[in-house]
């Protein structure tokens, strides 16, 4: 996903974006995936990826048989001739496409939007009646995420990294670390019904695609982390870290919140 520069801290341009988005999927779709598995057939519905990314989701809707449309700010990491439409779309400015929409889903996106829940009201309303709005977030401010490192060094390391990238560089780009925690209320203010939210985590042992993501937000929040205290030897040692099988860090707590329009 992208929005504007200045307010989204992982811009679709930076030369690792496709890399970060094969990391989150591999991390995010197997839970996405029984989610939306588990709303039945998707034959002929109309569904709306929003903030696509790389477009593993809206392939995989597609694939069930979808109409599918996938929007991002900056749309490239999309494949096109994959089975799904491609829009160019800002969630801030612009209306909601095409509406109304059967299904729509958003993945780590609204929680790095200003207004993210006057956002979550607009594709509310663009539902369909009984229409199903799904929005998946990580819970990144809760912290203490070192489950075992190599050393003592490596875990205090980690943690200050982590406690600097969410308690300061995400929050001074806009995102709200705690929204995957607020979203269920905010469907409820939004009119939406029969509202559940589902939690997940798990371990990341260095090497996977969670704990390799430190390596990737160390390559695009560099400035930021330099500035929050970190030491360029600090960063290069994260990156060592990333890769080394001896540190497990407690995955960011997934919260997959699903409500239907009455």
């Amino acid at each position: 996903m992208t929005t504007r520069r200045g307010t989204y801290s992982f811009d679709n341009d930076d030369p690792i974006a496709a890399l970060r988005h094969r990391l989150l999927a591999e991390i995010l779709d197997p839970f996405t995936v029984e989610r939306l598995a588990a709303l039945g057939d998707l034959t002929g519905r109309r569904c709306l990826e929003a903030g696509a990314g790389g477009g593993s989701i809206a392939g995989w809707l597609a694939g069930r048989g979808g109409s599918v449309l996938a929007t991002d700010l900056k749309p490239q990491h999309l494949e096109l001739g994959a089975g799904y439409r491609v829009l160019r779309h800002d969630l801030v400015t612009e209306p909601v496409p095409e509406p109304p929409w059967d299904l729509i889903h958003a993945r780590l996106v609204l929680s790095h939007l200003p207004d993210r829940a006057g956002v979550l009201r607009r594709l509310a309303a663009s539902l369909v009646p009984e229409g199903l709005l799904l929005i998946e977030e990580w819970a990144s401010a809760i912290r203490g995420v070192v489950l075992a490192a190599p050393d003592a060094a490596a875990a205090e390391l980690v943690e200050r990294y982590y406690d600097i990238l969410v308690g300061r560089v995400l929050p001074g780009n806009g995102n709200d670390p705690a929204w995957g925690c607020r979203v269920h209320a905010a469907m409820l203010a939004a009119g939406l019904t029969d509202v559940s939210t589902e939690v997940r985590a798990r371990s990341w042992p260095g090497g996977t695609a969670g704990a390799r993501l430190i390596a990737v937000n160390v390559e695009q929040q560099r400035a930021g982390l330099l500035a929050g205290g970190l030491t360029e030897t600090d960063l290069d040692r994260l990156g060592e870290l990333a890769e080394d099988p001896r540190l497990v860090v407690r995955g960011i707590l997934t919260y997959s919140t699903l409500g239907r329009r009455p």
